[in-house]
């Protein structure tokens, strides 16, 4: 038995989970979410919890047992408190403003770098070089961070880019004059 798989969803008050023809759909203060949940699992779902079961024992079907549970307890996580990924850019005139539903990025190029923000996601700026990507979708939230970290990875030398805030540059050591 998958140790996450086993574990129940807890499902708080003011969320509204419903499953109908392997499409389930949870609804809370934050916005509705909906994923299509594969039908080698079951779902029991009760007042306050949801749990997930397998139908056979199959590698496959083991393997989705646990990401299933991680996705839907995502979901309503997401409808509830929301997720946020920080960012921070580094280098010497490297920074980053919102303009309307557009993120624009000076990195070092001849051109600014026009982001068209998803919906469903807010892009805080401080500073210029810090960003903070929120949403109720945790897929989203990671792919758009990951999106505008691929304009200008962080580099190993002086560790000019964007990196997420947590991250560590592994830093590598430069050409030494000669002897």
């Amino acid at each position: 038995m998958s140790r996450i798989g086993k574990l129940p969803v807890s499902i708080p008050a003011g969320v509204n989970v419903t499953f109908a023809e392997s499409l389930l759909t949870v609804q809370g203060p934050k916005g509705s979410l909906s994923r299509q949940i594969m039908p080698c699992v079951t779902l029991n779902i009760s007042t306050n919890s949801l749990e997930v079961t397998r139908n056979d024992e199959a590698a496959s079907t083991r393997a989705a047992h646990g990401l299933t549970r991680t996705l839907i307890n995502n979901m309503v996580v997401g409808v509830t408190a929301g997720f946020q990924t920080d960012l921070e850019i580094n280098g010497v005139g490297y920074r980053a403003e919102v303009k309307g539903k557009e993120l624009v990025l000076s990195l070092g190029y001849s051109h600014p770098v026009n982001f068209a923000i998803p919906d469903g996601i807010t892009i805080d700026v401080d500073k210029m070089t810090k960003l903070s990507v929120k949403g109720f979708d945790k897929e989203l939230v990671g792919q758009t961070a990951a999106k505008i970290r691929s304009f200008r990875e962080p580099e190993p030398y002086k560790g000019k880019g964007i990196k997420y805030a947590d991250e560590t540059i592994l830093r590598k050591a430069g050409k030494t004059g000669k002897k």
